[in-house]
């Protein structure tokens, strides 16, 4: 006589069928998005180099180039527009606009105040012509510099991570990745903007003798500044897309130019 199977052990089985079967279908899943993450660091470490020490002057054709290759990524992974940070228009607008406006107000004090006016002559801005001036504040940083952070750190590399991990998750991994993308243009600000460079390296800004190791802790200091700063960029774009953060980003960097140009020299006290 055949052995009659309990409905109990048909459910048992049945429930480990459909677990294995679920197992299977996520697993590939979790290994594409891993590999659609890795993919995207990769390029984006690619246009970092490109921009930083191989053609700075081409980066705002590097940079729209890398950010087609990293929504095509993405969007083959299934990401949507608004998973990108896409949504949210005239109320990112409003919150960057307000934001933009508070920096220009930062900077206007900070050029008017002798102890901190120092922070603002950056040699690269005052070395260049008044047409390079502004086609560094009008293209450069907001084509070659802003929209490729934004779009690849606050938005691909933030949609691919929240998809498996959350949005806490995707933050923190987000913000440690630009705050690495900084290490090279860390190591230029010691000759840029020495005052700026030694108060990231924990030095004291007035001194004029570099000490041993200030470079590597200006490097320290400017990733988790940069990290910080993006934790702030991720939090903008949850309550204003990626309006929002850009609008603040375009104005730190493009009006830093102008404020360099207009914060008065320092007075030289000739020696007895």
């Amino acid at each position: 006589m055949a052995r009659r199977v309990q409905p109990e052990s048909m459910g048992f089985r049945t429930f480990k069928a459909v677990r294995r079967a679920t197992r299977e279908r996520v697993v590939p899943v979790r290994r594409r998005q891993r590999a659609a993450l890795a993919g995207a660091v990769a390029v984006l470490a690619t246009a970092n180099v490109l921009n930083n020490r191989v053609a700075p002057r081409l980066a705002p054709l590097t940079s729209a180039a890398t950010v087609g290759v990293l929504l095509a990524l993405a969007r083959r992974r299934g990401v949507s527009w608004s998973e990108v940070g896409f949504q949210e228009g005239s109320r990112g607008l409003l919150i960057g606009g307000v934001l933009a406006s508070a920096v220009a107000g930062v900077y206007g004090v900070g050029i008017a105040v002798p102890a901190t006016r120092r922070f603002f002559r950056d040699e690269r801005a005052l070395a260049l012509s008044p047409a390079r001036a502004v086609e560094e504040a009008l293209v450069q940083v907001p084509f070659g510099t802003v929209l490729l952070e934004e779009v690849g750190f606050r938005g691909v590399v933030h949609a691919l991570v929240a998809r498996s991990h959350g949005p806490v998750t995707a933050t923190a991994v987000s913000s440690a990745l630009f705050g690495l993308w900084h290490v090279l243009p860390a190591m230029d600000m010691l000759n840029a903007n020495p005052a700026l460079g030694r108060l990231a390296a924990g030095e004291d800004p007035a001194s004029t003798v570099p000490s041993t190791g200030e470079v590597s802790r200006a490097v320290v200091g400017s990733v988790v500044a940069t990290a910080l700063a993006g934790v702030l960029f991720c939090e903008l774009r949850r309550r204003g897309g990626l309006a929002a953060p850009s609008l603040l980003h375009v104005a730190t960097n493009s009006l830093g130019y102008l404020f360099a140009r207009l914060a008065p020299a320092e007075k030289t006290v000739p020696a007895p």
